[in-house]
């Protein structure tokens, strides 16, 4: 009955996780979600009164598909201010979240059998997003020795004929990784060498804890003549609801971008956007003290995960999440059975220590599992506490 391509889509893990999560605390049990992926801090004041000015003058019309000038402007000043790059405003085009705006890349450039390069552990959404338009994911793994770097030689190695993009995620989710500059510099060569389009997702930016985050388009005028910057406003001002993202990059690219989204959704919220011109030209202090308070959070959440017997955690660099390597605990058993894999920790926490988490499996890695810490620092060692309890009871161990 369904179309084909649905016989290979996966829903989203962690949204499904957050809806069992919630499903139990509907019912009366104490559940500590480390699933969510979005900031537990409110959108800032100056960002709200903007959206109730929007309402209050009648800015509840369509706007222009790709974003109002004023955002697409704004747009274009925070690429300059914060990433030294210079975009005009027909080079931008806002949609309805950094999912939306990712997706109208694949549609836009992604024939059926074009293969993407995806370095693995990912974004749930990347490869289902390109096997959804008939693309091929080609995962290509990163090392948790190196803090899940990106492996230039892994990724030219990958390289066919085939290949037509290559996906980076700086922070990344899962696994908190920065790219480092080198790794980057190799990639754009690469990219340059073998005429690739580069998908640069750069959504946790305001999230980098250790040196300063760099934007792989920054690095030459080639490369950026080759690259699609993607960013938005959820994680840096606390505006997952709002959906509200946007990319920069060749003309001809943002053009077919926005005439697809024409034919999808027309454009974003109109009030939302005159709240994202405020987030983003507006004072950024509060994103630094929200990036503060995470980075509490980080040291707090990776101690506690390595003193867990069978469990070990690299020290990610940004964005909220922990990866930690939860193989040490495969073949022991709890109550549920004996444990093979990242579902089968996640199924045992939910159970025993009332937390729920998401399995490395629907990231490209079983031997981990995520954590996000964007919730408070009582509620977080209350889950670590939890977590070592439960493990303790685990036979074998």
């Amino acid at each position: 009955m369904l179309a084909d391509r649905m016989k290979t889509l996966a829903p989203s893990p962690t949204l499904a996780m957050q809806a069992k999560a919630r499903a139990m605390r509907a019912q009366g049990i104490d559940v500590i979600s480390f699933g969510a992926g979005e900031p537990d801090f409110d959108t800032p004041a100056r960002i709200k009164a903007a959206a109730i000015r929007a309402l209050e003058q009648g800015q509840t019309k369509y706007t222009e598909v790709g974003g109002i000038p004023e955002l697409r402007a704004a747009v274009c000043q925070k690429f300059k201010r914060d990433n030294g790059l210079e975009y005009t405003p027909d080079e931008v085009t806002v949609s309805c979240g950094a999912k939306h705006t990712l997706y109208n890349i694949v549609m836009a450039l992604v024939n059926p059998g074009d293969e993407v390069l995806i370095p693995s552990p990912y974004w749930v959404s990347y490869p289902e997003q390109v096997r959804l338009l008939g693309g091929v994911p080609v995962p290509v793994t990163t090392h948790e020795s190196t803090g899940f770097d990106l492996d230039p030689a892994a990724l030219r190695a990958a390289v066919t004929p085939r290949t037509k993009m290559v996906v980076l995620d700086s922070p990344g989710n899962p696994t908190g990784a920065v790219f480092s500059r080198e790794a980057l510099a190799q990639v754009a060569k690469l990219a340059v060498e073998r005429d690739l389009w580069v998908v640069s997702d750069e959504c946790y930016e305001s999230l980098t804890y250790e040196g300063r985050h760099v934007s792989i388009a920054s690095l030459s005028p080639e490369i950026k003549a080759r690259t699609i910057v993607v960013n938005t406003c959820s994680k840096a001002y606390a505006m997952t609801g709002w959906r509200i993202g946007y990319a920069a990059g060749p003309k001809p690219i943002i053009r077919a971008m926005t005439d697809v989204q024409s034919q999808v959704t027309s454009n974003p919220t109109s009030i939302a956007q005159w709240a994202a011109v405020e987030a983003l030209g507006g004072p950024q202090d509060e994103v630094a003290k929200m990036a503060g308070e995470f980075d509490r959070r980080r040291h707090v959440i990776v101690e506690g995960l390595n003193a867990i017997p069978g469990v070990r955690c690299v020290m990610p660099k940004g964005a909220f999440y922990a990866f930690p390597n939860v193989s040490g605990l495969f073949g022991k058993r709890g109550k549920g059975g004996v444990l093979r894999g990242s579902a089968d920790v996640c199924a045992f926490l939910l159970d025993e220590a009332r937390i729920a988490t998401v399995a490395g499996v629907d990231f490209g890695s079983d031997a981990h599992i995520r954590l996000s810490y964007a919730t408070g620092l009582e509620t977080i060692k209350e889950g670590l506490r939890r977590m070592a309890a439960a493990v303790r009871t685990l036979e074998g161990s």
